[in-house]
């Protein structure tokens, strides 16, 4: 945890959105896997730990505006818990760690919220089914109404001050990023041909745990890159494959890293892996280049398009005025998601709250194949952090549907595409921080460029 004081600071500025009412969050529960005491790892509600950096299960948080006081609720251990899981501290133990002074169990607030105004109380909307059932019996509304019930202010009120990433955040944040680095050297270091998949992601998880937090994310290793989140593991590594990972840190306190690096499976890349990592990694600086406090992040995004849509161009992939072309959305056959995302306590940050307003800043959204896809939007501000993330992706499933249906094919050479549909994908991605003078990528360098990555993966070999 940070220290009180800043949990206390957070909540003040919270409060001062609204006028009257109360703010209720719920924090998360144990899961059970396959029985209730057999339960999956345990992670507490972003928004939870951002104002209060509690990791506890099932407690609740409530915020009484109108009488300035803040709660938490969650029941002590028992001595049959203690047992299993050693000493535990109590509810009011915790709650003081939080800057917090009022306390009660679960059934305490059950009489509470009893008693409170249903039509005053605030809350975000659910992700979880039990966070829906709970809410549906708190709030006296049905299951399908919760959600249209949530509070669109509090959404806009958190969404707007968990954008802007405070020091101590950032800070945190870098000790996720340096981890994150460590783990793609370390597949750089280990991958090599006759090994299962599965043995490259075993080593990226181990420097996540040895470091004493766990992923972000679920691990993407993959010899098939050009599916964008392909989480299985069971292909047998071959020499001239590219190996594709997107694997992240997070810390003990939920903050995140968020990197993809993309490596031959041999000791160097084919003159042909080259060429097309070259125009992906060129797309990649660009892209940070213009990554500046004042730009939206979608006119970002096509500019990325055009880059790689030009790339292809000179390999004889593309046709026609560029422009035109990435206006209507040719560039995604190659390149169908977005540049980046917001990034913080989550990978894709309060991706729960709503993309239209975190991402968007409630800017309508494209409906177009692969820029409907971008998650961010929106104008960038100083104390946002983001990952850069382009790529390059031969899906044949999605080149034979283009050509049968001849989308786009006034911009597409569909005979030189079809000889790359044993290509794969590569993706290079880091994390920055937008400052009020530009950017900064955060953490320790990862190798990106040909040379240096074919330097790592020397390592392999010796």
């Amino acid at each position: 945890m940070f220290s009180k004081e800043i949990y206390t600071e957070r909540r003040k500025k919270l409060k001062e959105t609204f006028q009257t009412g109360s703010l209720l969050f719920l924090g998360n529960g144990e899961c059970g896997i396959n029985y209730a005491d057999n339960t999956y790892y345990f992670r507490q509600d972003s928004t939870f730990l951002y104002f209060f950096g509690i990791s506890k299960p099932d407690l609740i948080a409530w915020i009484d505006i109108d009488a300035d006081k803040d709660y938490i609720f969650g029941d002590d251990p028992t001595i049959d818990s203690i047992v299993w899981t050693g000493s535990q501290p109590t509810i009011s133990e915790v709650a003081q760690q939080a800057g917090i002074q009022f306390t009660g169990s679960l059934s305490d607030f059950k009489k509470m919220i009893t008693r409170a105004n249903p039509h005053h109380v605030r809350y975000l909307p659910p992700y979880r089914g039990e966070h829906l059932l709970k809410l549906s019996a708190y709030m006296g509304c049905t299951p399908n109404e919760v959600t249209e019930k949530s509070s669109r202010e509090f959404i806009i009120a958190v969404a707007r001050q968990r954008n802007i990433k405070s020091d101590e955040e950032i800070a945190e944040i870098e000790k996720a990023v340096n981890v994150t680095v460590d783990m793609h050297l370390a597949a750089m270091h280990h991958a090599r041909a006759g090994m299962i998949e599965a043995e490259v992601t075993a080593r990226v998880h181990e420097v996540a745990i040895a470091a004493g937090g766990n992923l972000s994310f679920p691990i993407i290793g993959t010899i098939n890159g050009q599916f964008l989140h392909n989480h299985y593991h069971g292909n047998r590594l071959r020499e001239g494959n590219l190996f594709l990972l997107d694997a992240g840190y997070e810390t003990p306190m939920g903050y995140a890293g968020d990197m993809s690096s993309t490596f031959p499976v041999s000791e160097k890349f084919t003159s042909r892996q080259k060429e097309i990592y070259q125009i992906t990694l060129e797309a990649h600086n660009k892209a940070i280049e213009l990554s500046l406090p004042g730009a939206n992040f979608k006119d970002v995004h096509l500019k990325v398009g055009e880059i790689i849509f030009d790339g292809l161009k000179t390999l004889g992939l593309t046709k026609g005025d560029t422009k035109e072309a990435v206006s209507n959305g040719a560039h995604a056959l190659f390149f169908p998601c977005g540049t980046g995302h917001l990034m913080g306590l989550d990978v894709h940050d309060m991706e729960n709250l709503g993309e239209q307003i975190v991402g968007y800043d409630d800017a309508p959204k494209s409906t177009q194949f692969g820029l409907k896809s971008l998650r961010l939007g929106r104008v960038l501000n100083p104390g946002f952090v983001l990952t850069i993330e382009p790529g390059i992706y031969f899906i044949p499933e999605l080149i034979d549907h283009w050509e049968s249906n001849k989308i786009n094919s006034d911009f597409i050479n569909f005979n030189e595409v079809n000889r790359y549909r044993d290509f794969g994908g590569i993706r290079n991605e880091e994390n920055i921080l937008i400052t009020e003078a530009g950017n900064r990528i955060l953490g320790k360098p990862l190798a990106k460029s040909i040379e240096d990555v074919e330097q790592e993966r020397l390592k392999a070999f010796q």
